[in-house]
């Protein structure tokens, strides 16, 4: 115990929330052990002793690293430890991450590293809450400048009441995921996943969530104000003001011209010569900024567009506030894909392909959590040549994983149970052209895939995003922003949804927060814009989802069986389902519960393998028709296997509609044969009868029963089709 250490409480959502300092990571700048419930998350922050040469932005690391023996894990890989970070942790990171950066000067290039140890997890206490607030802590404490505290909570809603951090068992029954991000005074981040939440409902979740992050805020003051480091001074990356004016006086009139048109590469074009007359002038007379030359140039660019949007409602490309880009949508762009859909807003385009697979192709975690399979994934790629860039391919970054996962849980609420519809569905968005909010645009289209390729969603998904500018109290939001507003703007305020409600929201923003006046008036333009998309844009392409798969995705069918009877569909050794598989051209997957999957190209084939189960499983009707092979042959008449493993016998007086006196005159082994169960003795051995079969499906006549009167044959079945009404294969 160190003389420095301190512990702070208070209670959060009716649970102790406890901070301990000075007792840990003492080299950091700042660092804290905060306690929520049973959750225990260690978070520090460090900055740099100089600033990182060569770089035009702000160097801030954030690290949220799972821990599995935090939930009594060892990890399942090879090596059995902790590898690559999951989607969820970096999830997490990106979640503690937009709160906090906005909060740290501009100008600074001292590298901060952020980082959140889970070292214990109660699920009732969620540990990436935890680890906002203990990352709060622990920059307001050390000595890197920052403009903090903050504090986040999650919400959810249960039966039309708000729940502040729900337990686990709250999040399964819950309409709401939400987490929100608070300074003293604004919102500072929202993301979110609904089942179709309406706006009214939403904004007061947000209302709620604020209000308790306050409370939480003052707490952090103090404990900033009690222990907390003196900020230091650090070096500023701005450019000198005269510098910067006498750029914008020689070049403000041509980079005015250069920004105004709607193409994003005719702007580049126009651009270069600006920069280069600009370089021309000023590298002779500021030979030592001639590094910051660029970075005043960028920041002209940024108030042309932000005067153009605050005085002259004026856009880059020409539309008014509230118009939307050209739109377009396609599906069925490519042959052999199960399902794909293209949507294009002005100079965005994203292509999204679904695929269908078996249970077995569901992806296995190895998480914080007990989530353990993920049955609909959201992959989403960002090729660089989608910005007319030249980059060599090095796998999904932070951004990458983001922006799929925001689609994953927009769509998530109106992907069809598993008891519906028994597939595995991966969605793999590619951004063929970007130019602002390509995640929106792999909502839409994703929605055009899944309907394209039959998969029943609850009902159609579209995306869209709104910016803003602000200037003191001013402030002026726009729908569908392009790359420049992004960039030059304040906000990127992303809202996927159904008609009926809000399915997801992602905020990221570059001041210190919303107001609530800001957060309703984007939440309105973004749902008229929605309608709009969906009702002019999307539906008219598709309407509804295909009643049928493409003939290229697999087919399948379910059922559930007796888990005691589990081992009679393996077999020793799995012999019996390998049979039904190499018989059937099927795949075959067995879940625990007894659920049986049955997988395959051709409907019939996959039938064929479930007349087969249900034999295996259920004891043979009595009067049932079976197709069988002869297995074995004794003198005193052939066994059939009717099914892998259950097998009856054909005594000879039962072989032939005739006299039969040796087996072998009628049947051999390996022969395909039908029979007709007579009945099951008290040892469960099954007596057969090909005789009766023969005279019910081929309508032949016993030689010792013929009559002169015509006989009329009995109807011939096909026991390949599944509207037979008894057991077959």
């Amino acid at each position: 115990m160190t003389q420095n250490f301190k512990t702070f409480e208070t209670v959060l959502a009716g649970r102790p929330l406890i901070i301990e300092t000075g007792k840990m990571a003492q080299l950091a700048g700042g660092s804290c052990l905060i306690r929520y419930g049973e959750t225990e998350v260690l978070c520090t922050a460090t900055m740099a002793d100089k600033p990182r040469e060569g770089v035009d932005f702000f160097p801030l690391s954030v690290d949220y690293e799972e821990k599995l023996y935090a939930v009594g894990k060892i990890p399942g890989s090879f090596q059995r430890r902790e590898g690559r970070a999951s989607e969820k942790a970096t999830l997490a990171s990106r979640v503690i991450d937009r709160p906090i950066r906005p909060l740290f000067p501009k100008d600074m290039r001292n590298d901060v590293g952020v980082v959140a140890t889970v070292m214990s997890v109660d699920p009732d206490c969620q540990p990436e809450i935890a680890a906002m607030i203990g990352v709060s802590v622990a920059l307001s404490i050390s000595e890197i400048p920052w403009d903090g505290p903050i504090s986040g909570v999650s919400v959810g809603l249960i039966d039309g009441e708000i729940v502040i951090n729900p337990t686990e068992a709250q999040r399964e029954v819950s309409e709401l995921s939400l987490t929100v991000a608070s300074t003293d005074s604004l919102v500072a981040m929202i993301e979110a996943a609904a089942c179709e939440v309406s706006e009214a409902k939403m904004l007061e979740a947000i209302k709620a969530a604020h209000a308790v992050n306050q409370e939480i805020v003052e707490f952090i003051k103090g404990i900033q104000k009690e222990i907390g480091k003196e900020k230091v001074e650090f070096p500023s990356n701005d450019p000198r003001p005269e510098l910067y004016e006498a750029i914008k006086e020689f070049a403000i009139e041509d980079v005015k011209m250069a920004l105004d048109t709607d193409d994003k590469r005719i702007r580049d074009e126009r651009l270069k010569p600006v920069y280069e007359a600009v370089h021309a002038k000023f590298d002779e007379e500021f030979p030592e900024e001639i590094a910051k030359i660029d970075d005043c140039l960028y920041k002209l660019q940024k108030y042309i567009v932000r005067r153009w949007l605050l005085d002259e409602g004026k856009r880059v490309d020409g539309r008014g506030v509230d118009d939307i880009r050209p739109l377009s949508a396609e599906i069925d762009l490519l042959s052999r894909a199960h399902g794909s859909g293209m949507f294009t807003r002005g100079q965005t385009q994203v292509l999204t392909v679904a695929t269908l697979g078996t249970a077995s192709d569901a992806q296995n975690l190895d998480g914080l959590d007990n989530e353990d399979i993920k049955r609909y994934m959201h992959h989403y790629n960002f090729p660089s040549y989608s910005v007319g860039e030249t980059r060599p391919s090095r796998g999904p970054g932070r951004r990458e994983i983001g922006h799929g996962a925001l689609a994953e849980k927009a769509l998530l609420p109106v992907i069809p149970p598993v008891e519906e519809f028994p597939y595995t569905i991966r969605l793999v968005s590619e951004v063929l052209s970007s130019n602002g909010s390509t995640s929106q645009a792999s909502i839409c289209a994703s929605t055009l895939a899944l309907m394209a390729a039959g998969v029943p969603i609850k009902a159609p998904v579209a995306g869209i995003s709104c910016g803003l500018v602000t200037e003191g109290d001013r402030f002026m939001t726009m729908v569908d922003i392009q790359g420049l507003e992004d960039f030059f703007g304040d906000m990127d305020f992303k809202v996927g949804g159904t008609k009926k409600g809000i399915t997801a929201i992602q905020m990221d923003i570059k001041i210190h927060g919303l107001t609530f006046e800001i957060i309703e008036e984007a939440l309105e333009k973004t749902r008229k814009a929605r309608l709009y998309i969906l009702d002019e844009v999307m539906l008219p392409v598709i309407a509804e989802p295909r009643k049928e798969l493409s003939k290229y995705a697999p087919k399948m069918l379910f059922t559930k069986i007796d888990v005691e009877k589990i081992g009679d569909v393996i077999g020793k050794q799995g012999k019996v389902i390998q049979k039904i598989c190499a018989e059937c051209n099927c795949k075959i997957d067995v879940e625990e519960d007894g659920t049986i999957y049955i997988t395959s190209l051709d409907i019939n084939d996959a039938k064929r393998a479930l007349d087969m189960i249900e034999t295996i499983v259920n004891d043979p009707e009595v009067g049932a028709i079976y197709k069988g092979v002869v297995t074995r042959i004794m003198s005193f008449g052939a066994f059939v296997e009717i099914a892998p493993g259950k097998e009856g016998l054909v005594h000879v007086s039962h072989l032939d509609v005739k006299r039969t006196d040796k087996v072998e005159d009628v049947v051999h082994v390996g022969d395909e044969v039908i029979v007709q169960v007579l009945g099951i003795d008290e040892q469960n051995r099954i007596n057969l009868s090909r005789r009766n079969a023969l005279i019910e499906v081929e309508g032949l006549t016993p030689e010792n029963t013929i009559s002169d009167a015509p006989r009329r044959p009995a109807p011939r079945r096909d026991f390949n089709k599944s509207n037979d009404r008894r057991p077959k294969y």
